[in-house]
């Protein structure tokens, strides 16, 4: 068992009645060099019936979980059986002692969150949305796990039934999105005060999660803000897919929670009063609490603390003898009445506490009411098109030679004061990424009322941090960090786009226009990436007046994250002619028309918008008419009607697509839409960059106005 030394272990043996005589003395083999168990023995079985004996109502309702875990399992032929049952006996008062909810109004904003990060144990959580009454989860449900057209999917996810806050399945996920639960609990609360905002946040995390890197940079994170709101229960078990946790892991998880500043417990998992008691404690301290909760994966079963245990439990001799040993001679997904009046009197239990928060949130005054309301809907005030559309005109009227970055600062300067909900930070590149407005203020425990978070070196955290956010609602997250690094952000961005949430990644130095950073820092291909992801939106402005339009479109988005992909040098303004429309939103449109009969079209993204309108002055100046298209979304022009994307597209002209990127995905527009292979072509990277200045690299790969006017004239012929 990581973090326990064999004194440790035997002092819990005599806890429980039963200490072996060969666990006395521990050969060294078994021991790491700081005498910790890793190997070579299981933990004896507990006595069950002592368990039932001393806490036999308690023992019953965790029973029900248990059983529903091993039916559902088996019915389906696969999932994970052991967690749900060693971990029952946690839940079980969690949810009936402490958790404050209301099954019949599952998305009370003030509600307590509960998260299964270990998303592999998905029974745990369908089996007690069912037993507390949500409606919607459905014995019918639970009967049909994992299959076509249920909610109750392998692995939780959101959307599908009530009661889910968050997918999680890839481990450590949930764990770092309860860290933006957390914080965004404590931004609202100190916006609406707790008589509005006072709820807490819980989740169930194992070792596979305590292993995944995104877990350190959440745990780290939620320490430095001291997230007292914050509980986590540590499943700690010492079993993985492999075998004992031990033979890869030998992390004194204990330690290494005190050391990023939690408040740590450790207690028999199967042990209610213990669990309570940690619970009640761990609600008293001003730091985010992880109790560490020993317990046995698959308990009261043949497979009990052995790697097997984890997995799916199918055979039926096994799966009766260990319901027989929890006592329970149901057919299969049955509850007995009384057992199950008894959860669902549990899902009722906080619905005094909701009532009474009505009456608080009514004596609001009305603004404050629609207000909050708007917020945790994600809407957007009718404030924000009319301040794009004055910033707008300033940018087309004067013109400015900015780098997209920079753009984007001053469309937040005029966004976050008229949005309070907008919560910004940036992966420690902040002076980088241009994330900041004066308005905001530091996020910190000393103010709360800031709303400018420093992720530090963590951009796989922030970007779970931030989905934790927007799933909480109530706020509109945005984070920054180099394009190049969504290499670390990617896991958890493709949940975003999975769960159909919306924080918002400001992604910068998008192209070898960084420059002298280099090809470790410079993206070739992820545009590429996050374009293939479903549901995500990638917009690449070509100036200062794109980006403004890039930030309201953002903001706009239900349903599915955006990204912003933004430059580190200098662009021109191509927009000089003010126009009212958002003409980003529609993903693509005639930038500068042909002069003369059209013989081809230039389609560009981002920083190259401005080299296609030099190559379209050279081809001008030769009597060929070419049309350029800036096309800052795919994502968004495909979502345009057919009629639109033809006026845009049209048969006919050669077609060349310059970007700064690898080519794949862009045969969709080159080829597709009315396109020919043998009259479209691309400029663009096929390998990696080099350091060099922005204008050599540019000059040396080949993207520049004169080889886009080259590449027409050959098509031409």
């Amino acid at each position: 068992m990581p973090g326990r030394t064999s004194t440790d272990l035997i002092s819990w043996l005599r806890s429980r009645g039963s200490v072996p005589s060969t666990l006395l003395h521990f050969p060294s083999t078994l021991l790491s060099p700081a005498g910790r168990i890793y190997s070579g023995r299981r933990i004896p079985s507990v006595e069950l019936s002592i368990l039932k004996e001393k806490h036999p109502d308690h023992w019953m309702k965790s029973a029900a979980i248990r059983a529903l875990a091993i039916d559902a399992v088996a019915a389906a032929k696969s999932g994970h059986t052991g967690m749900p049952i060693g971990m029952a006996d946690v839940a079980t008062v969690l949810f009936e002692k402490h958790l404050k909810f209301d099954a019949s109004m599952p998305d009370w904003p003030d509600r307590d969150r509960f998260i299964l990060s270990a998303g592999h144990g998905s029974m745990l959580l369908y089996s007690l949305l069912h037993l507390t009454g949500y409606e919607d989860m459905t014995l019918d449900q639970i009967r049909n796990f994992r299959q076509w057209n249920s909610a109750t999917a392998g692995h939780p996810e959101y959307g599908h039934a009530a009661g889910i806050e968050t997918t999680t399945g890839p481990l450590g996920q949930g764990l770092a999105n309860s860290v933006g639960f957390a914080l965004a609990e404590e931004v609202l609360r100190a916006r609406y005060g707790r008589k509005v905002v006072d709820h807490r946040t819980y989740a169930i995390a194992g070792d596979g999660c305590l292993m995944e890197g995104v877990s350190q940079e959440a745990i780290t994170l939620a320490g430095r803000q001291k997230l007292g709101r914050l509980t986590v229960f540590w499943d700690d078990n010492s079993i993985t897919i492999d075998g004992h946790v031990g033979l890869a892991d030998i992390t004194d998880q204990i330690s290494r929670f005190e050391a990023s500043g939690w408040h740590v417990q450790e207690i028999d998992g199967h042990d209610p009063k213990a669990i309570d008691s940690a619970i009640s404690a761990a609600k008293t301290s001003d730091r985010p609490s992880m109790i560490a909760c020993r317990t046995h994966i698959a308990l009261g079963h043949a497979a009990q603390d052995t790697a097997k245990g984890h997995g799916a439990l199918t055979d039926a001799d096994q799966n009766a003898e260990a319901k027989r040993n929890y006592g329970w001679d149901q057919e299969a997904f049955t509850v007995p009445a009384g057992i199950k009046a008894q959860w669902e009197e549990i899902g009722r239990r906080g619905t005094e506490e909701r009532h009474a928060w009505e009456q608080r949130f009514a004596a609001l005054s009305e603004r404050r009411q629609a207000q909050f309301r708007m917020e945790q809907a994600g809407g957007v005030s009718g404030k924000l098109s009319p301040a794009i559309r004055r910033l707008k005109a300033t940018l087309s009227d004067t013109a400015p030679k900015l780098a997209t970055r920079s753009a984007s600062e001053r469309a937040l300067g005029v966004i976050n004061p008229i949005m309070s909900e907008t919560v910004g930070g940036s992966a420690d590149l902040t002076g980088s990424n241009n994330t900041k407005t004066p308005d905001l203020g530091v996020h910190t425990p000393e103010f709360r009322k800031g709303r400018y978070i420093h992720y530090g070196i963590r951009e796989h955290g922030m970007a779970a941090v931030m989905n934790g956010m927007a799933l909480h609602g109530g706020v509109k997250p945005y984070g920054g960090t180099f394009m190049v690094f969504t290499d670390y952000a990617r896991a958890a961005m493709r949940l975003s786009a999975l769960m159909g949430v919306a924080p918002i990644y400001v992604m910068t130095h998008d192209s070898i226009g960084l420059g002298e950073d280099g090809p470790t820092h410079q993206p070739v291909e992820h545009l590429s990436m996050l374009r293939a992801t479903p549901n995500m939106v990638v917009i690449r402005p070509a100036d200062a007046v794109e980006t403004a339009e890039a930030w309201e479109t953002a903001l706009s988005q239900s349903g599915r994250p955006t990204v912003l992909s933004l430059t580190r040098q200098g662009l021109p303004t191509v927009r000089t002619e003010h126009r009212t429309r958002n003409m980003t939103a529609q993903g693509a449109y005639v930038l500068a028309e042909a002069e003369g009969r059209r013989q081809a079209i230039l389609i560009a993204t981002g920083s190259e918008v401005s080299v296609a309108m030099d190559s379209r002055e050279m081809l001008q100046a030769e009597g060929i008419g070419v049309r350029v298209v800036s096309m800052p979304s795919w994502e968004l022009f495909e979502e345009q009607d057919e009629s639109y994307r033809r006026r845009v597209l049209p048969s006919g002209p050669v077609r060349v697509a310059i970007e700064a990127g690898v080519r794949h995905g862009w045969d969709r527009w080159l080829l597709g839409e009315r396109g020919r292979e043998a009259r479209s072509g691309f400029i663009g990277m096929s390998g990696f960059g080099a350091s060099a200045p922005c204008d050599v690299l540019f000059e040396k790969f080949g993207v520049t106005a004169k080889a886009a006017a080259r590449k027409v004239k050959e098509l031409l012929g």
